[in-house]
């Protein structure tokens, strides 16, 4: 798997301007290839992490986590971890600092372990985030590993800028995630039973879609909904605004009778009302009556393989990915919407929805999410004083987070490494065996080996 171009060569990194994958890169103190032989990647290093500070973002959940001040001046949308070239964290040990990315280039097989770094060409393979959503984010989906390459060569060919804000695709690689929640978590997530989405309609009396919803009565299937989909998000203005003026008053009649109706009637009805306060205009506040609507409790997780529809609501959250920035919109967002794109890549079957707990290992006293993504696994480890985790003596990269208490991490290589709340590592694949000890939870992000 390559990315654009993006390999462990010194000919991708550029001095100045764009990495080899087109993206934003210049040079900062360490990110030098010269300097890349006094800094070993056979010890652990602490990272220091960029936040990404968008609308929808928090002004507590990641500065709480830090422990700064509260609230934060921006809201702090993602914490993230990893070595995206959109914002790569840096690896600081002793008094230098350099960009994960950079080190890439040169030191992959010491990060990685030689089996990940052929079959990842030399790349990071996961994205570790904390997410923070006070605001919905945009309904959304994700390419699969073709429709990304294609998508990729494609905006490359017809010139639009890697940081445009027009661009669909931003690297050429797959985005299957997990979403792992911290707090209570509210997700939209894949479409419900065709049966459902009629009923829903029919509750909230949506006149306007009478045509549409009656044709995909005729057809309830994939093709039906596919064209009921495509119909609702192209609608013209001024049914379009009818629809949302029946959407907004079925919504409030579902919340004015809770008492009489189901648990689920009040969730959609107040989502649809939420939605509505942030995107007035907006079609995508219908999505609760066509998406399961899921609330993860801290601890549960779910996960998003390609072509599936959500969007995350509210809360806070351990996401992790495969290492990729390509997110088709199709509503709730100021960001770029691509219909066309989005219609493309989405499958428009009913999802089954299976939420995730953590299974103990039997190797270690951690316990992992499983997955079917090569790319990445997500494990926490529940560290009491009474309990020692010692590491296996094969494995790929990790990155550790601490999410609460303290920790000490020994090897016999370097000085006792000491985690608080917030702290991150990285632990290369050359770094000695280690040990953990004290009473925090954490959270390990790597590369299954096969």
């Amino acid at each position: 798997m390559t990315f654009a171009g993006y390999k462990n060569t010194p000919s991708a990194l550029c001095r100045c301007g764009r990495l080899g994958d087109g993206s934003l890169w210049s040079p900062q103190v360490g990110d030098t290839h010269e300097k890349k032989d006094s800094f070993s990647m056979k010890q652990i290093c602490r990272l220091e992490n960029p936040i990404q500070y968008y609308a929808w973002g928090s002004h507590e959940s990641i500065a709480r986590l830090q422990g700064r001040a509260i609230p934060s001046k921006s809201p702090e949308a993602e914490l993230w971890m990893g070595a995206h070239p959109k914002a790569p964290s840096w690896v600081a040990k002793d008094s230098e600092k350099h960009s994960l990315l950079a080190l890439m280039q040169y030191e992959s097989t010491a990060i990685l372990g030689a089996q990940v770094d052929q079959r990842f060409a030399g790349r990071l393979p996961f994205l570790l985030k904390v997410l923070a959503a006070s605001k919905p984010l945009s309904i959304q989906a994700h390419p699969n590993l073709e429709q990304a390459r294609v998508g990729f060569a494609r905006e490359n060919a017809l010139g639009i800028p890697f940081d445009a804000w027009d661009r669909s695709y931003r690297d050429d690689n797959h985005k299957p995630e997990l979403i792992c929640a911290i707090t209570p978590f509210w997700a939209l997530r894949g479409f419900r039973p065709y049966h459902e989405i009629l009923e829903w309609i029919e509750i909230l009396r949506l006149e306007a879609l009478y045509p549409e919803s009656k044709q995909f009565a005729e057809q309830p299937n994939e093709a039906g909904l596919r064209t009921f989909y495509s119909a609702l998000l192209t609608l013209l203005p001024e049914r379009k605004a009818q629809l949302l003026t029946e959407a907004r008053r079925g919504a409030q009649r579902l919340c004015e009778h809770t008492d009489a109706l189901t648990q689920e009637s009040a969730r959609i009805g107040r989502w649809i009302l939420q939605l509505h306060d942030h995107y007035p205009d907006d079609i995508g506040i219908l999505s609760p009556a066509l998406l399961h609507t899921i609330c993860l409790q801290p601890g549960q997780a779910m996960y998003l393989p390609d072509g599936e529809l959500h969007a995350y609501l509210e809360g806070t959250g351990i996401e992790i990915m495969a290492n990729s920035d390509n997110v088709l919109r199709g509503g709730l967002t100021n960001k770029h919407i691509d219909i066309p794109e989005l219609l493309h890549v989405l499958r428009f079957a009913p999802t089954r929805i299976e939420l995730l707990t953590p299974q103990p290992s039997t190797e270690t006293p951690e316990a992992f999410y499983s997955t079917p993504t090569e790319e990445f696994s997500l494990s926490v480890l529940h560290l009491l004083p009474s309990l020692r985790y010692t590491s296996p003596s094969l494995r790929s990269a990790e990155i550790w987070l601490c999410l609460n208490g303290s920790a000490e991490i020994k090897t016999h290589a370097q000085p006792e490494l000491q985690l608080a709340q917030g702290d991150a590592i990285l632990v290369p694949a050359d770094a000695p065996p280690y040990q953990i000890t004290g009473h925090a939870t954490l959270y390990k992000a790597t590369t299954p080996l096969l």
